[in-house]
């Protein structure tokens, strides 16, 4: 049984893994910190939409972004969401091209601004640095492969174990035995993230219940059966900051 110290351990918005500290040394960390300007965004606005220029990076130091796709018949398709210690860039910032994707804030949110081109002079300045933002680059077209290769080869049910695994490594914290998704996510946004429908969705986290795989605790996902997810959409146990929303 759950005690209830254990219930009120786990706090709404807390991310295990992800962020620039991945990628980048405390130096190079505050070499960037040090040419950001704040930016504040109040929930529901546009940082960029698909066409912008794609001239600025952003760093969040509070609240979540979204990041969408969106297709020729109008539907939104959430790829990324985006928290704390962040690095957020689509398009190449370092030359003139557009953003391919929109960003929205899904909560109020602080930013640090990167202009091309004061990037562009401390890239030239500092080599190794240069070299860490190659990494960062490279790992977020990682995570992209990753998510197309889950919507792709294992179907519906497939995306979806992908999408609990993923939030359980952005958002997951211990909750007994088990495991707590600490925001809340309903089954539209979930939907949106994995190219189904809002019923096919329902469907398969009752089903899912059913099994003892998920339960629902207080508008949270709690993950019961983690190694059924990661069977069901053969996980390659990629890293953390890969495997994540």
């Amino acid at each position: 049984m759950i005690e209830q110290k254990d219930k009120l351990k786990a706090q709404s918005g807390s991310k295990q893994d992800g962020g620039i500290q991945q990628f980048f040394s405390q130096e190079n960390q505050d070499l960037l910190r040090g040419i950001m300007y704040p930016k504040h965004v109040e929930k529901g606005s546009n940082l960029f939409w698909e066409g912008d220029a794609a001239d600025y990076l952003y760093y969040v130091h509070k609240g979540r972004i979204k990041v969408t796709k969106s297709a020729d018949d109008g539907k939104e398709f959430t790829l990324y969401m985006h928290h704390k210690d962040d690095l957020i860039g689509y398009g190449d910032v370092l030359s003139e091209s557009v953003h391919l994707l929109s960003a929205v804030a899904i909560e109020d949110c602080d930013l640090g601004v990167i202009q091309r081109k004061d990037l562009e002079v401390l890239l030239w300045q500092h080599g190794d640095l240069a070299v860490e933002f190659m990494r960062w680059q490279g790992a977020t077209h990682m995570l992209t492969q990753t998510k197309m290769r889950d919507l792709l080869m294992f179907g519906k049910t497939g995306a979806l174990c992908s999408l609990l695994i993923r939030l359980n490594n952005s958002y997951g914290e211990p909750w007994g035995e088990h495991r707590r998704i600490t925001i809340k996510i309903n089954n539209t946004e979930m939907s949106d993230m994995i190219g189904a429908t809002r019923e096919s969705v329902n469907r398969m986290l009752s089903d899912m219940k059913k099994e003892g795989i998920i339960d629902l605790v207080d508008g949270h996902i709690v993950i019961h059966d983690l190694e059924y997810l990661r069977n069901v959409c053969h996980c390659d146990n990629c890293p953390a900051h890969i495997c994540r929303v």
